[in-house]
């Protein structure tokens, strides 16, 4: 839909069946378009890896950046898959049955993903690198001839010419089933090989385009999954310096990281980048105010808890938790998300940790474990087919009397139950960040990125995890030096790591779109985040947002 302004574009909304064109706009423009160009030839080479050209929300991002980029000079190729890739991220279960994948293919899902993806850049007149003019016909079959012969059990962990093409492969495979596993999936090795085939079609592209282009820097959503996980890892190996993003959770920010995903990245950051930045009444009420949004997710464009019940009596009485005994949370994650390697998890996947957990508890009943599983398992955009409680239920059909479940359709809020905790156990959801900034004691299991940040009770193997189990309940809020510590961390988290774009908007859930009425608008100095953004993929500076400073 376009809706006019000033005789330019004024707004473009993905989804729905609508569709932009960013022709009408750069008509308008056309001069300094062109001119910046043709400036732009000399700069510095940047890849926009988009690849997926129907994925609205990287589409409308990674477009509006082509563009910014090149008004600050940079050369911008964009690459996208035309309609090459067996799998991919676009690969739902809604939208495909294992049936058609594994048989005839996505035919009409590809076919609209690369139009889409043509219609929204081929306008800007930059180069648009294609799958399938890098990939040779012997290399495809040699894809599928490699993908064939993996033992099935070794794929997972499979390596080739030292890229993890199979961890990327079975990531993408677990996100398509909405599973942690693909047990009881009569398909699910099928699908894993058509997945790890288009990661071995991805290396073979990704290494002739860096091959043949002297490209500064790549920069594509996610970094998981595939291709994009594969293209990061290419570029890893080839020395090319990648930039990563995702949408994030306040409305209109996005984080960005350097050399990899922010899954990997948010863990390693050190402490030094936060720590030590200005703590005032106002940083402090920014954070408490927004923490205490999260509640209901009214400052947020990711929300999973619709028309949270808070009452607690209310909620007492339909869990059936007795008040006379410490309350000890549990918050469980969605099982396919981003299952990837970490070397400090406790235990080998979220199903163990959660097994061995009710089992620990059932030992202590003067305890009373309160599991919240997470509602994104049925209101997320990938809905889960391996529901957390039908995995328990089927190792404990009655549970101890002390375990209490939540199931993820309730609207009973984490937040109401979880304040009244002594302390809460998570594995890797990003509510620790929340949790401890309220003060409350947050035991890790898993890879959540409040480990190893100085407020929080991390466990890096099943020993060091019961240990730290056997010291429940607290009975004691955070120090006041380690409050602080969390708060700083969460203002940093969500006010500095997620970059602020108010020219990308949300008409609806999971749909962007973008607002300007003119090229001058993306130049730089007229966003500060914008100019954070750019700043970091052609300098290689820090993705932080200087919140502090700019309130």
């Amino acid at each position: 839909m376009i809706h006019q302004a000033k005789n330019t574009i004024s707004q473009f909304i993905f989804g729905g069946g609508k569709t932009f064109s960013w022709a009408p706009l750069l008509r308008n423009n056309h001069p300094q378009w062109d001119q910046s160009k043709k400036s732009a030839q000399s700069g510095p080479r940047v890849l926009m890896a988009t690849s997926l050209g129907g994925y609205d929300q990287g589409a409308v991002l990674e477009s509006a950046l082509a563009v910014a980029l090149t008004l600050r000079g940079a050369r911008v190729d964009m690459l996208l898959c035309d309609e090459f890739l067996p799998s991919c991220q676009m690969t739902k279960f809604a939208k495909i049955s294992p049936e058609d994948l594994t048989g005839h293919g996505q035919v009409s899902l590809c076919r609209d993903c690369f139009s889409a993806g043509r219609r929204l850049f081929e306008p800007l007149g930059l180069s648009i690198q294609r799958y399938s003019k890098l990939v040779g016909p012997e290399q495809v079959k040699r894809a599928m001839d490699m993908a064939a012969v993996v033992p099935l059990e070794e794929i997972g962990e499979y390596k080739f010419e030292g890229l993890a093409v199979g961890e990327q492969a079975m990531a993408g495979a677990l996100r398509y089933y909405g599973r942690g596993d693909l047990g009881g999936e009569p398909l699910g090795e099928a699908v894993l090989r058509r997945y790890l085939e288009a990661s071995l079609m991805t290396v073979f592209a990704v290494q002739r385009l860096i091959e043949e282009n002297a490209y500064d820097v790549a920069c594509f959503h996610h970094g998981i999954y595939v291709p994009q996980g594969i293209i990061g890892e290419v570029c890893r190996k080839k020395g090319l310096r990648i930039v990563n993003w995702n949408p994030s959770y306040r409305k209109q920010t996005f984080i960005f990281s350097h050399g990899d995903s922010y899954h990997h990245t948010m863990i390693t950051e050190t402490v030094s980048t936060w720590q030590d930045i200005s703590w005032t009444p106002e940083t402090e009420r920014m954070t408490l105010d927004y923490l205490k949004s999260r509640w209901q997710g009214t400052g947020d464009w990711i929300w999973f808890h619709e028309s949270p019940r808070e009452d607690l009596p209310e909620i007492i009485r339909e869990v059936g938790i007795d008040t006379t005994k410490p309350w000890i949370g549990m918050l469980t994650s969605v099982m396919w998300d981003a299952q990837l390697h970490y070397r400090s998890n406790a235990f080998p996947n979220q199903l163990e940790w959660v097994m061995q957990t009710i089992r620990y508890f059932a030992r202590r009943p003067e305890l009373q474990l309160i599991i919240r599983i997470h509602p994104a398992e049925v209101r997320g955009m990938v809905p889960s087919r391996q529901p957390i409680a039908a995995e328990i239920r089927s190792v404990f059909p009655s549970l101890p009397p002390n375990v209490f479940v939540i199931h993820p359709e309730s609207h009973v809020s984490t937040y109401a139950v979880m304040e009244h905790c002594d302390s809460v156990i998570i594995y890797n959801t990003k509510t620790g960040i929340e949790l401890s900034g309220m003060g409350i004691p947050v035991l890790v299991a898993g890879e959540a990125w409040i480990r190893n940040k100085g407020f929080s009770l991390d466990a890096t193997d099943p020993e060091g995890y019961f240990k730290l189990l056997e010291q429940l309940p607290l009975k004691e809020r955070l120090s006041e030096d380690k409050l602080i510590l969390a708060r700083k961390y969460a203002f940093h988290f969500f006010f500095r790591r997620m970059i602020p774009l108010p020219f990308i908007t949300s008409p609806e859930k999971y749909a962007f779109s973008l607002n300007i009425s003119g090229l001058d608008e993306l130049m730089q100095g007229r966003d500060p985040g914008l100019d954070v953004i750019c700043d970091g993929i052609l300098n290689n500076r820090p993705f932080i947002y200087p919140a502090e400073r700019l309130k």
